[in-house]
Formats: structure tokens, sequence, C-alpha cells
């Protein structure tokens, strides 16, 4: 069986699809398995460390403008999406795959578009609560669609090809415990909360953060908190929060750092966690079933963060606020209020836990062999 797994642009995007990979390279051996994703992309440099071949297009993203920068710009993307095309058809032919699977990013639409033309039976993985642009342009060719909540079908003309299968996360999200999670990290008993606001660092959330930070010292730091600024935020951050008044070192209480590289422990052990609505962190936060407040990012494409998060507000799994006017003192009490209402956050973490698909990857598995069947 030849499968092709066809991503970009983000982990998260990559990460559903290595996590299906491995899957079906565990289970079958014999597969041969082909990436297509685009250059210059994160994925030159994710994949390869999984031991994976990868083909690269190059691609890029209309912009939404009628300036003569942006024209110029969307011309030079129709002649590279006409060259993309070509090299689809040209790993299709030498590849000769059974199945192909897309799991988001512009990359991924030359091979599922080509794929779907030339009878190769396709499939789409949709992470967002709405479709995007990419799952919009192929819907109507792809054999199947995978979505993550049970809601999105309800944005598709065909919902009898939608099948619900959740976002592959990692085994660490969903099997750590609380005990051992606290007991790898030091911690006893005292409250957790963790926050972040992805891997760049949102500034706005940050400098917003600086005088959250504040507050907790001015309240006597009531909880053990482990803050990730991003690689952006962790240029100017420390200088802010110093100017704010707060002496890192004399509150160890206090953890800021650039990155949390051991999320699955802290998600595990936290009590409340502060963060954006991106897809796959939505996923890992229903995995590990971490009570959190989401903040939006404003900055995405058709709002989907926001649309991500009141899914999970609505089946009263998180709550929300939206960047728009908020303030730190806002944020803090609204903070403050659920890490004193542990009733609340044991709601909350059920709802969470109730919404995880735990066998994601295994039924995203099981779609390949059916549609490689036919």
């Amino acid at each position: 069986m030849n499968v092709v797994f066809t991503c970009g642009g983000t982990a998260g995007h990559i990460n559903p699809a290595v996590a299906v990979a491995n899957l079906l390279r565990e289970r079958r051996p014999d597969a041969k398995i082909l990436f297509v994703g685009a250059e210059g992309g994160m994925e030159t440099k994710l994949l390869p460390r999984e031991g994976y071949e990868l083909e690269t297009l190059k691609v890029s993203f209309y912009k939404r403008s009628l300036s003569p920068k942006a024209l110029k710009h969307n011309i030079t993307t129709l002649f590279d999406l006409r060259a993309a095309r070509k090299k689809a058809d040209r790993i299709i032919a030498e590849f000769r795959p059974d199945v192909i699977v897309g799991t988001g990013g512009y990359a991924s639409y030359p091979m599922l578009r080509q794929g779907a033309k030339r009878g190769v039976p396709t499939a789409v993985h949709e992470a967002n609560a709405m479709p995007g642009l990419t799952t919009r342009m192929v819907a109507d060719s792809a054999s199947r669609i995978m979505v993550c909540f049970e809601e999105s079908k309800n944005y598709y003309k065909n919902p009898d090809r939608v099948e619900v299968v959740g976002m592959p996360v990692r085994r660490e999200f969903l099997y750590t415990t609380r005990a051992e999670a606290r007991k790898k990290l030091g911690l006893g008993d005292e409250p957790l909360l963790v926050s972040a606001w992805g891997s760049l660092g949102a500034r706005e959330m940050n400098k917003l953060m600086a005088d959250f930070l504040a507050l907790e010292v001015k309240d006597g730091c009531p909880w053990h908190h482990v803050h990730a600024t991003g690689s952006y935020g962790w240029r100017w951050m420390p200088e802010l929060v110093a100017e704010k008044g707060v002496d890192l070192k004399a509150h160890p209480e206090l953890d800021m750092r650039e990155y949390i590289h051991n999320m699955p422990e802290l998600m595990a052990a936290a009590d409340l966690m502060l963060t954006r609505a991106g897809a796959s962190s939505l996923n890992e936060i229903e995995a590990a079933g971490t009570p959190c407040i989401i903040i939006p990012s404003p900055n995405v494409t058709d709002n989907h963060q926001e649309k991500n998060a009141r899914v999970l507000e609505r089946n009263g799994a998180a709550q929300v606020l939206l960047e728009a006017g908020l303030s730190a003192e806002a944020l803090y009490e609204a903070a403050k209020d659920l890490m004193n209402d542990s009733a609340a956050r044991r709601t909350m973490k059920e709802n969470l836990q109730k919404m995880s698909v735990v066998d994601s990857a295994e039924r995203i598995y099981h779609t390949i062999l059916e549609l490689a069947a036919k």
C-alpha cells in the first residue's frame, strides 16, 4: 500500500499526519509512505527527523487585497500553483498512491486536487470547527472529510462523507496522570497556573501578562505560575516585567520561560491554563482535560480561533474571553475565580474529556485502509 500525506505550514498541520503515519508504519511495515509539503516550510525540518521521505511544492497563499503589491503577489501565486499541479501529477504518476491524505496548509491543495482528478481516493482532515480555505476548495471532490467536532458536519454539503475523527495528539497528553506529573515536576499540593500564547508569542497578550504577574506579586503569589513567552516575547518581556516591579529571582513561584518543552506534564499537573484557541492546542487541552480560559487570537483568517473556542464554551468545557478591551485585572479576576472554584474546574475537566476523541489516529488509520481497499 502506498500512502501520501500532504500538509505544511505549521506544526498543527504536520503533527497529526506524523501521528497517523507512525501508526501506519507500525501496523503495516510494508507500506510506502511519502510526505508532500511546501518549499521552505516547517515540514522540511520536522519530517526528516521522523525518517520520512519528503517532496516539496512551491506554493503560497492569496492575499485578500486589491493593492498593487497584493495583485502582483497573487499573479505569482497563480503561476506557482500551475507549476505545483504539474509536479503533483508527476509525483502521483511515479509514486502511484492508493490514498492521499491532506491535513491542512496550502501545500496540501495541489496533491488533493490532482489526486481526485486522477481517480485516487483522497481524504482531508480539517482541524478547525469551520472549514478553512483548502478544505472548502477540495470538499466536493474529496472521498472523505475528517473533522474534529460533531457540529462541524453542518458546514458541509455532503454530511454522509464527513466523519468525526478528532485530532491525533501525543499519547502523553492522554495518559499522563496528575499525580505522576506533579511528582516529576517537584510539585506538592500548591495550585498551578500555566499560560502560553503560541511558540512565537503574542505581543499584546505578553504585555498584558506582565501586568498580570505584577498583580500576582501584589496578591502574595497565590499559586505557582509557569508562563511561556514564545521566541519573540523572550527578547523583551523579561525587561518589561522588571519595569513592572516584578523580581523573578525573588519569586521562584513565578516561572517565566521561552518555551514549555514538557507541556503534557504541565497540562496534567495544572489547575488552570490560559491559552489561545489553535485547533492543535485545544485538542491537547481536551485530551489532558485541563480547565482553561481561552483568549482567541483576533489575527487569524475567518476568525477561526474564536469559532474553535466557542465550541468548547457551548459544551461547558472552557471559559472564553476576547482580547479586545481585555485588561490584566479582568483576566486576573477570572483566573482567580476559577482557581478558587474546584467544582467549576471539575465540571470543566469532565466536559473536556467527554469531547476528546482518544482514538483519533486509529480512526484515521482505518479510514485510510477503507479508502485503499476501494
